[in-house]
C-alpha cells in the first residue's frame, strides 16, 4: 500500500511555490511568500519527507489562506484530515474533514474518500455509530474501492458484527484478491466466525504475499497462534487511491 494525497489536492500545488517546512532545498522549491499555493507546496514536501503532522499542518493552514468561496479549500480541508489519520490525531482529522464536507469542492469520489476519511476519524476516536454512518454515506461513490470494503470489514468487527464483517470482506477479496492487507483482514473475519482452516489459509496467504514486510509478518504470527483471537487493528495511514 502506498501513501497518497488527495490527487486534486496535489495538483494545485505550484512548482515553484513556497515552504513550511525548513531546509534550503524546500525553500528554493517553495518559495518563501505565504500563499495557498506555497503552503501547498510545503506539505507536499513534509508528506514527501514522511512527516504527516506538518503535512496535515501545511493543507490545514492552505485552506485558512485561500480566498472565500474558493473551491480548493474542501479539497485542502480533506487533504489535511487525511494526514491527520496517518499522524494518529483523529480528532484534528474529523474537525478538517467537517470542514472540507461542509464546503463546495469536493464532488463524486473526492466526496466519497472524503466521507470514508471521516469513518476512518470517528473509528480512531472510538465513535463506532458515527463512523458507520459516514461509511454508509461513502458507498454511493466509491464502492468499487477494495479499502472501503476492507475498511467495512474491519469496522464490523469492532461492532461484534460477523455477517456484515463477512458480505464486506468477500468484496473486498472479489477487487483486490492478492492484497496482503485484504487477505489478512479476511483471515480476521474467519477467526471471528470461528473458521479456523479458512484463517489460516488467508494469513497463509497473506505472508506469503508480503515475505519480509509487516502485513507479512503479523499474518505469519497470526498462523503461529491460531486459535488465539488477534487484536482487530484498523491501519491509520493514507490508504491508496486510484
Amino acid at each position: 500500500m502506498i501513501p497518497f494525497l488527495l490527487a486534486a489536492a496535489a495538483a494545485t500545488a505550484a512548482p515553484a511555490a513556497a515552504p513550511l517546512i525548513t531546509g534550503t532545498a524546500t525553500r528554493a522549491a517553495c518559495g518563501d511568500v505565504v500563499t495557498p499555493d506555497a503552503l501547498i507546496c510545503r506539505a507536499l514536501e513534509a508528506e514527501k519527507n514522511g512527516n504527516s503532522v506538518s503535512a496535515a499542518q501545511g493543507f490545514d493552514e492552505a485552506a485558512k489562506a485561500a480566498p472565500d468561496k474558493d473551491p480548493r479549500a474542501a479539497r485542502m480541508y480533506a487533504a489535511a484530515g487525511n494526514l491527520w489519520i496517518a499522524a494518529n490525531q483523529p480528532a484534528k482529522a474529523a474537525a478538517d474533514l467537517d470542514k472540507a464536507l461542509a464546503l463546495n469542492g469536493l464532488e463524486g469520489k473526492q466526496r466519497g474518500q472524503a466521507l470514508l476519511d471521516r469513518a476512518r476519524a470517528a473509528e480512531g476516536q472510538g465513535d463506532l455509530v458515527t463512523a458507520r454512518a459516514r461509511l454508509n454515506e461513502a458507498k454511493a461513490t466509491i464502492s468499487d474501492d477494495p479499502f472501503y470494503w476492507y475498511f467495512s470489514a474491519a469496522l464490523a468487527l469492532r461492532e461484534r458484527d460477523g455477517a456484515t464483517a463477512q458480505s464486506a470482506i468477500s468484496k473486498a477479496l472479489s477487487l483486490a484478491p492478492a492484497d496482503p492487507a485484504v487477505l489478512f483482514e479476511a483471515g480476521h473475519v474467519a477467526d471471528f466466525n470461528g473458521n479456523d482452516d479458512q484463517a489460516r489459509s488467508y494469513w497463509m496467504r497473506a505472508a506469503g504475499s508480503d515475505p519480509g514486510g509487516p502485513v507479512g509478518k503479523a499474518a505469519a504470527k497470526a498462523v503461529e497462534m491460531l486459535g488465539v483471537t488477534p487484536v482487530v487493528k484498523i491501519d491509520p495511514a493514507p490508504h491508496p487511491r486510484s
